[in-house]
């Protein structure tokens, strides 16, 4: 995950102490996220990163963990540039 991933989700993650890492395994939902947030989330990643998760990827599991969820987000970077090729 890198930093502008992790300021990110901070934003969104209103349990999740300011003095606190964001570790790839934390759980979203424990750290606050609602479903609302996911998608502001989502629009923030687009706007960020400039990709859009595939529709099989917008699902629970995707946004259990911030691991996950920069999986997926790594993902899309990565059909996105080979797509540009």
């Amino acid at each position: 995950m890198d930093n502008s991933f992790t300021d990110l989700l901070r934003r969104h993650l209103r349990f999740l102490p300011s003095d606190q890492p964001l570790e790839a395994d934390a759980s979203l939902r424990d750290l606050g996220l609602t479903s609302m947030q996911a998608i502001e989330v989502l629009f923030d990643i687009e706007d960020l990163y400039g990709v859009s998760l595939e529709d099989d990827q917008l699902n629970d599991t995707t946004f259990s963990t911030a691991g996950h969820l920069w999986q997926a987000v790594d993902d899309a970077r990565t059909r996105t540039a080979a797509s540009t090729r």
